[in-house]
Parts: structure tokens; sequence; C-alpha cells
């Protein structure tokens, strides 16, 4: 019977200091609106500077790694082999990097099969690319050949989604060049072209499609065809070079590199590893993020931290009164912290108004270059920074508010 007594007691309390504080709210409607305005602002630059920083992130990635594979797996590198010596001798040398000739990786239809079974590797492609001569009459340009596995690497590279000319086939003598190699070869879909990859390995090919990638690199160098004929044109049987794989999360490739090397003992790459500078921008790009919305969250505690510290000492008569009539200094305290919440949620829920509207606009003007979706972990993170720092803020005034005399606050003019 105490113990709800005690419950009864705290929601009445609770319920009598949420009227205070909305009462107190209402008497200076100016001063609110003006507060809640600024904070508005805080939350709208947070949610707006935030989906279009993750925006820009997306479309840099879907561009960058939308045309190449997440981890890289191929054969183990080749080293200089030297005798042993003698138990307490040194031998100083000059070692130069042995030359890696094109090899196939052992067993790569088991290793392929044991990563298949990972759910973490959306695709595992197998590849074999070598270097080849392209040429057509008496133009000639070096080019990359890449023998694929279509039905996999779909999910590496949908090419269906980049042809700009032809069909998409592989099958037979077919190939699939770069719209740069077929501009600088001046070749059309259904012309001929002649691939050698040396060693008396060559053979005539039809361009059965012609593909745009985005990349000037590759554009100009890729040249598709089956694995089978990729195989006999560099003199690899049943091999390949490379087992591509693709993953959701993007930034979880080094880690999976390095257990997909424990586990093979092949040599691993991530695109982090080979792509420093795009994953250093990324990184530069979220740490932004966060500065802004720190410096953004600070400005909220100190608006909101001044308009309070003017409420102690507009209200010290009504505060003194509240204390005589039997308020406790918690009481007090959670007035004016509850003020400092609703300011920062009322704020929020117009700033994320605001900044879904901003963005909305942004998305009409210019949605070709890059939309901007606002996803609703950014909503709630802007309404919970902004909520945490209005009541962050209430503290030192509320705490001022709690220790007044009661005496000496109804005195006060």
């Amino acid at each position: 019977m105490l113990f709800v007594n005690s419950i009864k007691h705290l929601h009445n309390s609770l319920w009598i200091e949420w009227r205070i504080a909305i009462r107190f709210l209402a008497d200076n409607p100016l001063q609110t609106l003006l507060i809640s305005v600024a904070i508005s602002v805080g939350a709208a630059v947070i949610v707006f500077i935030t989906a279009l920083i993750m925006g820009l992130q997306s479309n840099i990635i879907d561009k960058t790694l939308g045309t190449q594979a997440h981890i890289r797996i191929e054969a183990t590198q080749q080293h200089n082999n030297f005798s042993e010596f003698p138990d307490g001798k040194y031998v100083w040398a000059m070692e130069s990097p042995r030359a890696q000739r094109l090899q196939s990786i052992n067993n790569w239809q088991e290793v392929r099969d044991a990563l298949d079974q990972n759910s973490v590797f959306n695709t595992v492609s197998p590849l074999i690319s070598g270097p080849a001569f392209a040429t057509k009459g008496t133009a000639r340009a070096s080019v990359a050949l890449m023998g694929i596995d279509p039905k996999r690497y779909i999910g590496i590279i949908n090419l269906k989604d980049y042809l700009t000319d032809g069909r998409f086939s592989i099958e037979a003598s077919d190939i699939l060049i770069g719209y740069q190699l077929a501009e600088d070869l001046g070749l059309q879909t259904g012309d001929k072209l002649r691939i050698d990859a040396g060693d008396n390995l060559q053979s005539v090919m039809n361009v059965a499609g012609i593909f745009e990638l985005g990349v000037r690199e590759l554009d100009s160098r890729y040249v598709y065809t089956s694995l089978k004929q990729a195989q006999t044109l560099l003199n690899l049987p049943g091999g390949i070079t490379i087992l591509e794989i693709k993953i959701d999360d993007v930034f979880s490739a080094d880690y999976w590199a390095q257990r997909t090397q424990k586990l093979t003992g092949l040599y691993v790459q991530s695109w982090m590893e080979s792509n420093g500078q795009l994953l250093n921008a990324l990184s530069s790009q979220s740490m932004t993020t966060q500065m802004i919305r720190i410096f953004v969250a600070m400005s909220v505690i100190f608006g909101i931290a001044s308009v309070l510290a003017v409420s102690v000492v507009q209200r010290t008569r009504e505060i003194g009164i509240l204390r005589a009539m039997g308020s406790s200094q918690q009481q007090i305290l959670r007035v004016f912290l509850l003020q400092g919440g609703l300011l920062g949620l009322a704020g929020s829920l117009l700033g994320v108004f605001i900044g879904f509207t901003l963005i909305e606009i942004f998305n009409a003007i210019d949605a070709k270059l890059f939309v901007i979706r606002l996803e609703s972990s950014t909503m709630l993170s802007a309404i919970f920074i902004a909520t945490l720092a209005g009541v962050l803020a209430a503290m030192v005034p509320a705490r001022r508010a709690a220790k007044y005399d009661p005496a000496v606050a109804i005195r006060y003019v």
C-alpha cells in the first residue's frame, strides 16, 4: 500500500512539474518561439548536411566501387629462392623483386565453393585476366583480356546496364569492348577484331557489344570474353587468375580480406587497400559530419542555456513561492530540465521538417547529380541530439534555481 501511494505521489508530482514547465514557456511566447526557431535551424543543418554527405558518399561508392570488386583473390606472389647459408654466416646481397608471371589459382573451384558458403559474400566470381594486343588493320592497342563467367560476374558488374550499343554476348567468338577502345580503333558492333596474346596465341573476334563503365582507363582497355576463350588465348587451360568478391558492407572489406587470406593462404586484397586515397576522402567526409554535429549541438546548448538563465532570473519570485509552498529542490530542478527538453524536442521536430523540405528541394533542382535520401536514423539522431542538448543546457540554470532560498526569492523584485 505504501508503494502504491508513493507511485501515485510521484505521478501527481510529475504532472504538476510538466504543467509548470509548459506554463513558464507559454508566459513568454516570443522568447520561446525565437529559441525554438534557433534550435530548429541547428537540427535542420544536422539533417541536411548529414543526408547530403551520406548521399555524396553513396554516389562516390557507387561510381567507384560499382565497376570493381570489393575483394580480390590472386595466386600467392612468387619470391626469389636462396640456397641455405651455414649457421653464423651473413651474406649481404641486393635483391630485385621477382617478375610475376601469369599463374592460375590452385584448386580454384574448391576455393570458390568454400567461399560460397559464407553468407557475407554476395558474389564470388572467377576471372582470368591477362595482357593482349587488339588489332584492326594498322591500328593497334594494348588491352586487358577479361574472361568471365557471365552468370556470376553480373554480381560484380552488371555489364548489361552499361551497354551503349549492341547486345550482351560473350559466347563463341563474341566479345564486349569499351567505348573508348572502340573509338580509338574505329570499331562498331559487328566488326571483327584480332586479339593477340603473344606466343602465336591469337584469334579473330566479333564485337557483339560496346559498354561504358564511366572510367576512361577501363573503357579504353577492357575486352570481355568467355572464360574458355580467355583460357585458350592466355594459355591457362582450365585456370583462372582472380576470384572477385562483393559484400554488402563495403567498409568491412579489409576485415574480410584478412580473414579470407588466413583461410585460403592466397594473396588477398580489398578495395580499401588498393584505393587508399578514396578511403581517406570518405573518412574525411565522415569526420566533417561529426564535427558539424558537435558544433551545432554546442550552439544549441549555449542558446538554450542563455534563455533559461534569463528565465531563472525572471522567475525568481515564482520559484520562491513554489519553494515556500513545499516544492523540493528536485522538483524545481526537474521543472527547468523539462523546459530545456521541451525546447530541444519542439525545435528538433521543426528542424527535421525544414531539413526534409531542403532535401526535397535539392532533389528537385539537381536530381541528375545524385539523389539525397533521408534515413530514419538521421531524423531520430537529430531529434535525440537536440533534446539531449536541451536537457544538458538546462542543468546549470536548473541547479541555480533549485538552490534559491525561498525567503530571499520571494522578496526579489
